[in-house]
C-alpha cells in the first residue's frame, strides 16, 4: 500500500452529523487502543460551502486533528453529489433530467441523514456537470478542499467517487445533450455519417440529434450506453486531476460495489475503468444486502481483484454490525447477515485478504442515530461503547499490523487456473437485447460460470477482454455480442495456443449489433471448426435444453445452437441428435463450443446441475487446481511473494472442517513453519476452524 501503513484498517467515521461531538475524542481514543489506523470521512459539498464561497471547515478539521493526535490516519471522501441547496436554487437549469423527463431534487441521504442527495451517484448529484459552470463551483470547493487538508500530519488521501456508479435513467438535461452531440461528432465526424449508422435519414442539424429515450438493440443506443460511460467516468478523472493540480503526494483512492457484473451497461459500474484512473481501488461489498452464500462474498473481491490489474486494493466497506427493515433481508433468515455476529465479520474480512485484498474499512464505525439506515453496519454500539464485534475487529487490526505480517501482505494471489471472459460490449448488447425481459441470461450466465469453477476447487478470475494475453485457458458464458477488433484478438489469442470454451452464439451480433448472416460470425467458424446449423432463441424455456457431453448429462439454458462441422470434430448431442458441442484445434490452441448456455443451468438450480460437467471440462482442458482439497466445504487459495508463500484455507461453514491438500508442484510444499493466523492443526488431516481461515507457510514454491 502507499503510505506508512502496513495494513490499513479501519472504518468510515464521520458524516455529518453523526456520530454526536460530545463523543468523537473519545472514539478516536477507542480506535487507537484497538489497533485502526485510518478513518474516512464524508467530506460533503452540502454540509461545508454553506453559502457561495462560504466554508464551514470547524467540524472536519477537528476530525484530523484528533486523527494525529491518536495515530490515525484519513482518508478524505469528497462528496460533490452532495449538492449544497443555494446550488439547487442558483444552478436550476442544471438539474439532471430523467429519461421520463422529471428533473432531479435535493433530498435527504440516507447514509448520512443530511441533505442535498438525489439518489444518483454520477456528476454533481442533481446537478450536471456538464454545465459550466456548476463544474467550475465543484472545482472550486475541491480546490479549497486539497488546498485546506493537503500538508495535515493525519492526510492519507482521497476517495474521488463513491462507490463509482450511476442511475439508469440519466442525464437528458440540456447540458448532458449538448455533450452527447459532440461526443457523436468526434465519433462520426459528420451528420451524414451519424445518419447512417443510426438508420436515421432526415437529420438536417445536430440539434435534431436526441439521446433514446427507450432503451432497445439499435446503434443509437448503444451509442447512449458507451457517452454515458465515457462522461461519467471523465468527471472522475476531472476530480482527480484537480485535487491533483494542488496535492501531487497524497493517495488517489475510489472505490465500487463489485457491479460489473451485472450493472456495467446500466449504470457504469466499470471496475476495470475505474481502477485505471487511480492508486487503490476499492469495493463496497454488503453480505446484509448481498446474501451470505460463500461464493457471492468470493465474487465481491475476486471481480475486484481482477479489474485491480496488480494494483493495491481494499475492502473499502465492509459490514461491521447489522441491518433493520431494508428491503434486501426482509424474508432472509437471522444467520443471512442481518446481524452480523463476530465470527461473520472474521470470515467474511479474511475471506477478501485470502481474495488479495490489502485493507479494510467498516463502512460505519459507529451506526447512525437518524433516519432509515440507523444501526445499521457499526461493529461498535449506538454509543461508540466496545462489543464482541469490535474486539473481532481490534484482534484482526492489531495482528494485520505486526510486522511479522509483511511478508503475508507482500504476497499476491497467484494467477487463477481458468479466466472468465468480461466484454462490456456482450453485456451492453445484453442490456439491450433483454431490456423489456424478465429473463437476464447474462448475469446468470456469468455467475454461473463462476460458481461452477469456484465449487469446482479451482480459482476462476474475472479477465477483461483487453487483459486475456496473461492467460492461456478462457470460458466465455453468453458471447453473444463483440466487436470485428475483438473477434480478431481472440482468434489470434487462440491461434498462439490459447484454450478457449466458448458457450452458444458466439459473436451472433457483431459490431453495432449487426446479425453476421454466416455463424459462428466474424470469420470465427474456422477457431471453432462449426458453422451454424439452427439457433433457437427462447431463454424463457432454456430449461428444456439438454444434451449430452461424453456419457454426461447436461442441462442446457438460455439460447440453444446446433452445429454442422467444418473442421472440427462432435463431441456431444441434443436430445434430439442435433449436434451440440464442437472441439477444434486452431492453430497451437484448442477450442470447445457448446450449443446452450449450461451456466445458466448451474445458476438456476443453485449447483444441483451439471456440477460433473463442470468437472469434466477442467478434466479435458488438462488444467489442475493450485491446491485440490478434499472437503469441498473449504477454499483455497495460494500467495506467493519474494519473502514468502502461503496458503489460506477459507472455512465459511459454522462447523470446523478437516481436509487433505494436495499442491500443485509449482507451489512447494506446506511445511514453512507455524501457521499464520495463530490456530493449531492437529492429526494428519488439516483443521480450519467455522468460520475462520487457516494461513500456513509453504516451503519450496
Amino acid at each position: 500500500m502507499p503510505n506508512d501503513i502496513q495494513f490499513p484498517f479501519g472504518a468510515v467515521y464521520f458524516r455529518k452529523s453523526n456520530p454526536p461531538r460530545e463523543h468523537w475524542e473519545r472514539d478516536y481514543g477507542v480506535a487507537g487502543e484497538d489497533g485502526l489506523n485510518i478513518f474516512r470521512h464524508w467530506f460533503m459539498w452540502s454540509a461545508i460551502e454553506v453559502a457561495p464561497g462560504v466554508y464551514d471547515w470547524e467540524e472536519y478539521d477537528r476530525q484530523l486533528d484528533l486523527a494525529a493526535k491518536n495515530g490515525i490516519k484519513t482518508i478524505i471522501a469528497e462528496l460533490i453529489h452532495a449538492v449544497p441547496d443555494w446550488a439547487v436554487r442558483k444552478y436550476a437549469d442544471a438539474l439532471q433530467v430523467n429519461a421520463d423527463g422529471t428533473k432531479l431534487g435535493s433530498y435527504m441521504g440516507v447514509s448520512a441523514a443530511t441533505g442535498g442527495f438525489s439518489n444518483n451517484g454520477g456528476g454533481a448529484g442533481a446537478l450536471t456537470l456538464n454545465c459550466p459552470e456548476v463544474k467550475e463551483a465543484a472545482g472550486k470547493f475541491l480546490t479549497a478542499l486539497a488546498t485546506r487538508y493537503k500538508d495535515h500530519p493525519s492526510i492519507y488521501g482521497y476517495d474521488v467517487w463513491n462507490e463509482c456508479n450511476y442511475s439508469a435513467d440519466v442525464d437528458y438535461s440540456s447540458y448532458a445533450k449538448a455533450a452527447f452531440r459532440k461526443w457523436l461528432e468526434k465519433k462520426y465526424g459528420t451528420l451524414k455519417v451519424l445518419a447512417k449508422a443510426w438508420h436515421r435519414y432526415s437529420y438536417a442539424e445536430w440539434d435534431d440529434v436526441e439521446p433514446p429515450v427507450h432503451m432497445a438493440p439499435y446503434p443509437e443506443c448503444i451509442d447512449w450506453l458507451q457517452f454515458k460511460r465515457d462522461n461519467f467516468y471523465d468527471q472522475m478523472q476531472w476530480r482527480i486531476d484537480t485535487i491533483r493540480a494542488i496535492d501531487q503526494k497524497n493517495v488517489i483512492a475510489a472505490h465500487g460495489i463489485s457491479g460489473s457484473i451485472p450493472n456495467m451497461a446500466a449504470n457504469g459500474c466499470d471496475d476495470w475503468l475505474a481502477a485505471s484512473k487511480v492508486q487503490v481501488y476499492g469495493f463496497t461489498w454488503i453480505q446484509a444486502r448481498k446474501g451470505t452464500e460463500p461464493w457471492k462474498t468470493w465474487y465481491g473481491v475476486d471481480i475486484n481483484r481482477g479489474a485491480a490489474r496488480g494494483k493495491p486494493f481494499w475492502h473499502a466497506e465492509r459490514q461491521g454490525g447489522p441491518l433493520w427493515l431494508q428491503p434486501q433481508v426482509i424474508g432472509r433468515d437471522k444467520e443471512d447477515g442481518r446481524v452480523a455476529e463476530p465470527e461473520d465479520i472474521r470470515i467474511w474480512t479474511m475471506t477478501s485478504f485470502a481474495g488479495g485484498a490489502r485493507g479494510v474499512l467498516n463502512l460505519r464505525w459507529r451506526p447512525l442515530l437518524d433516519g432509515p439506515l440507523f444501526g445499521a453496519f457499526g461493529a461498535y454500539g449506538m454509543d461508540g461503547s466496545r462489543t464482541p464485534r469490535s474486539q473481532m475487529q481490534s484482534a484482526m487490526a492489531k495482528w494485520a499490523n505486526d510486522p511479522a505480517q509483511k511478508p503475508l501482505w507482500d504476497a499476491k494471489p497467484v494467477r487463477g487456473e481458468i479466466g472468465i471472459l468480461v466484454v462490456p460490449e456482450t453485456q451492453e448488447w445484453e442490456y439491450l437485447l433483454s431490456y423489456d425481459r424478465k429473463e437476464k441470461p447474462y448475469p446468470e450466465a456469468m455467475w454461473g460460470t463462476y460458481r461452477a469453477f469456484l465449487d469446482n476447487g479451482m480459482q476462476p478470475d474475472w479477465v477483461h477482454i483487453d487483459d486475456i494475453d496473461a492467460y492461456d485457458f478462457l470460458y466465455f458464458p453468453y458471447p453473444i455480442m463483440f466487436t470485428e477488433n475483438q473477434a480478431a484478438r481472440l482468434k489470434a489469442w487462440v491461434e498462439k495456443g490459447g484454450t478457449l470454451i466458448a458457450e452458444a452464439c458466439p459473436g451472433y451480433f457483431g459490431d453495432r449489433g449487426h446479425v453476421g448472416q454466416v455463424q459462428p460470425n466474424m470469420g470465427l467458424d474456422t477457431v471453432f471448426g462449426a458453422q451454424e446449423e439452427t439457433v433457437e432463441f427462447m431463454p424463457d424455456i432454456g430449461d428444456r435444453i439438454h444434451f449430452k457431453f461424453g456419457d454426461i448429462a447436461v442441462d442446457g439454458g438460455g439460447l440453444l445452437q446446433s452445429y454442422r462441422l467444418a473442421g472440427g470434430k462432435a463431441h456431444g448431442n441434443f436430445d434430439d441428435g442435433r449436434m451440440a458441442v464442437v472441439e477444434n484445434t486452431f492453430g497451437q490452441g484448442r477450442t470447445l463450443l457448446i450449443g446452450t448456455n449450461p451456466s445458466v443451468a448451474y445458476y438456476r438450480t443453485n449447483g444441483k446441475s451439471n456440477a460433473g460437467f463442470y468437472a469434466e471440462l477442467i478434466k479435458w482442458s488438462g488444467r489442475t487446481s493450485h491446491a485440490a482439497l478434499s472437503n469441498a466445504n473449504l477454499f483455497a487459495r495460494v500467495h506467493k511473494g519474494d519473502a514468502g508463500s502461503f496458503l489460506w484455507l477459507v472455512n465459511p461453514t459454522r462447523e470446523a472442517q478437516t481436509t487433505e491438500v494436495k499442491l500443485a508442484a509449482e507451489h512447494g510444499s506446506i511445511g514453512g513453519g507455524a501457521p499464520v493466523w495463530p490456530l493449531d492443526s492437529a492429526g494428519g488431516k488439516i483443521e480450519v476452524p467455522a468460520r475462520d481461515v487457516l494461513i500456513l507457510p509453504l516451503a519450496g514454491g
